[in-house]
């Protein structure tokens, strides 16, 4: 656990517990996403369990309930889930793509955060950031159970469904997503 408190620069320890360590929810909170919740932004408090929040309703409806399950089984051992970011619409992905760019100086350093809209499994509904901490926290140990698997290293909640994981283990992670193949489209 105190190797995910690694990640939390100070800007991101200041916000809400809901949004803790993703440039994601620091972005989503500095402007509110322009484009709103029909694109994408999500409002604060958002669970896996919220329908008609459309970042959690056009999510895979695989991945969906993987996430409500083991949603469930964390509310068990007092872990609450919530979504810092779902699915995401093409214009809202390329807003924070731009505001990416603005906040770490290049296009290079900003693709180890954010895809572009043509590759982001969030676009897809392929992809979930969760918070907080001890949602992360619980989902690295556990996920695999319900072929949740952090896909990357330097983001330690973002989550995509690896089915095979319930079988095998989840895969090995990518050190960020410039390393892996699906960004190179």
């Amino acid at each position: 656990m105190r190797l995910l408190r690694t990640y939390l620069n100070e800007e991101q320890r200041e916000q809400p517990a809901a949004h803790q360590a993703s440039p994601i929810g620091v972005l989503r909170s500095e402007h509110r996403g322009a484009l709103g919740e029909a694109h994408g932004a999500v409002p604060d408090g958002t669970t896996v369990f919220d329908d008609e929040i459309p970042d959690v309703a056009n999510l895979d409806p695989v991945l969906l309930g993987a996430l409500r399950q083991a949603a469930t089984d964390a509310a068990d051992d007092g872990v609450e889930f919530f979504v810092n970011s779902g699915w995401r619409s093409p214009a809202y992905q390329e807003q924070l793509l731009h505001e990416a760019v603005s906040k770490y100086g290049s296009e290079k350093e900003a693709a180890r955060w954010v895809a572009t809209p043509n590759t982001s499994a969030h676009v897809s509904g392929d992809a979930v950031d969760i918070g907080p901490f001890d949602a992360t926290a619980w989902l690295s140990e556990h996920g695999a159970k319900y072929g949740l698997c952090q896909i990357y290293r330097n983001e330690p909640w973002h989550y995509e469904l690896r089915p095979e994981a319930i079988d095998h283990g989840c895969p090995p992670m990518y050190a960020d997503p410039t390393h892996d193949p699906r960004m190179q489209q």
